[in-house]
C-alpha cells in the first residue's frame, strides 16, 4: 500500500479535492456559483428525444442554479454566494477572484455561439470571477464552439474554462437504459478535441445506477486512469420526482423483487444504503490516479423532490463518514491502483 498522508498538497484530506487544487494553485480558497443560462438539451428539444435523461430533473440537473435571466452577471454571482453565506455565516467574502462560475443547468453549449460568447465573456470580465466551469454533452460540441473556447483561452490568459462532460458510466447497456443518447467514442472524440486545444475536462461518473455492480464501477474508473482527465466528479444516483427513473422506483414499491424487471422493462431499482454507497466510493477513490482532481464526492438533491436515498440528504454527515471510514482503513486515493 502507498502511504499517501503526508501528501501536504492535499491539505489535510485522503483523496485529491477541488478545494486544495484552488489553494495549492490560486492560493485561496473558491466558491463555485452554479448557474442556469437558460439553455435546452437534444434529449429534451427532439432532436434525440423529448423525455430526458431517467434520473434528469425538469430543471436539468440545475436544481440549485441562480437563474441568470434578466440579472447581471455580477447579480448572480452576488445570489449564489448569498447562498453559501446561508449555509456557512462565517464564511468571509474575500477581496481576490474567488468565484467559478458554473453553468450547470442543462446542455450548456447547446445554443448559438454569438449566444454563448456574450455569456461567457460577460462572466470572464467580472472581477471576482477566477474561472468557468461548463457543463454539456460530448454530442454538443462542434467545431465552432471549439473555436470559441480556444479563442477564450487566448483572450483571458489569466482566468480558466472548464467543460463538463456528463459521460455516468463506460458501458453501453447502462447508457441505453438511462437514455443517454450518445455511444463512448462520442466521448472520446469529443474528450481528444478539448485536449488539442488545452481545456481541462472534468467528467461525470454517477454510482448506483440501476444494473450497475462495483467491478462494473471500477471498469469505469480504471477507463478514466487511462485517459487522465483534468477532474472527476463521482455522484450519488438521486432519485427524484417526476423524472422517469422516480416512475419506475415507485411502481416498483409494491411488487415483489422478481417481478420488478418485468414491470418496468429495466434492471431493479434499488436505492444504494450509505454503507453501501460508502464502500464502492472508497474502492473508486482507492483505485483513481492520485493526480486526478476529485470535484465532487457525493451530492444532495432537492429535499423536497428527493424520493431516495433519504440519507443523501445531509450532504456533511456523508462526507464527515467518508472522511472517518478511509482513516479507519489507512485509504488514500490511488493506493490500490
Amino acid at each position: 500500500m502507498i502511504d499517501r498522508s503526508n501528501r501536504p498538497e492535499w491539505h489535510g484530506k485522503p483523496y485529491y479535492s477541488l478545494d486544495a487544487w484552488c489553494k495549492n494553485t490560486l492560493g485561496r480558497k473558491c466558491y463555485k456559483i452554479a448557474l442556469n443560462a437558460h439553455m435546452t438539451c437534444p434529449n429534451r428539444d427532439g432532436s434525440l428525444d423529448t423525455r430526458g435523461c431517467i434520473f434528469c430533473s425538469a430543471g436539468g440537473s440545475g436544481d440549485f442554479a441562480v437563474d441568470i435571466a434578466g440579472k447581471s452577471v455580477e447579480e448572480q454571482l452576488e445570489e449564489g454566494l448569498a447562498l453559501f453565506h446561508a449555509k456557512s455565516p462565517v464564511m468571509p467574502v474575500p477581496d481576490s477572484p474567488c468565484l467559478i462560475a458554473y453553468f450547470q443547468a442543462y446542455t450548456n453549449t447547446y445554443a448559438p455561439v454569438a449566444y454563448l460568447r456574450k455569456i461567457f465573456t460577460e462572466t470572464l470580465n467580472c472581477p471576482s470571477v477566477c474561472g468557468i466551469s461548463i457543463a454539456t454533452r460530448p454530442d454538443c460540441l462542434p467545431d465552432a464552439v471549439l473555436s470559441l473556447l480556444s479563442e477564450l483561452t487566448i483572450a483571458y490568459p489569466d482566468k480558466f474554462i472548464w467543460i463538463e462532460l456528463g459521460l455516468q458510466t463506460i458501458h453501453e447497456q447502462t447508457a441505453l437504459f438511462i437514455r443517454r443518447g450518445y455511444e463512448l467514442p462520442c466521448f472520446e472524440k469529443a474528450f481528444h478535441d478539448l485536449q488539442a486545444i488545452h481545456i481541462p475536462v472534468i467528467v461525470h461518473l454517477i454510482i448506483g445506477l440501476p444494473g450497475e455492480t462495483q467491478d462494473m464501477i471500477l471498469e469505469s474508473i480504471a477507463y478514466l486512469n487511462r485517459l487522465h482527465p483534468f477532474g472527476v466528479k463521482l455522484q450519488l444516483l438521486h432519485i427524484l420526482k417526476d423524472t422517469d427513473l422516480g416512475k419506475f422506483y415507485l411502481q416498483t414499491q409494491s411488487v415483489p423483487k422478481q417481478e420488478t424487471e418485468s414491470v418496468t422493462g429495466s434492471p431493479t431499482i434499488r436505492p444504494l444504503t450509505k454503507d453501501e454507497y460508502l464502500a464502492i466510493l472508497i474502492a473508486c477513490i482507492r483505485r483513481l490516479s492520485p493526480d486526478i482532481i476529485l470535484h465532487r464526492l457525493t451530492g444532495d438533491g432537492p429535499k423536497d423532490s428527493l424520493l431516495a436515498p433519504v440519507w443523501s440528504g445531509n450532504k456533511r454527515d456523508v462526507l464527515n463518514s467518508l472522511h472517518r471510514e478511509m482513516a479507519l482503513l489507512s485509504a488514500f486515493q490511488g493506493d490500490s491502483i
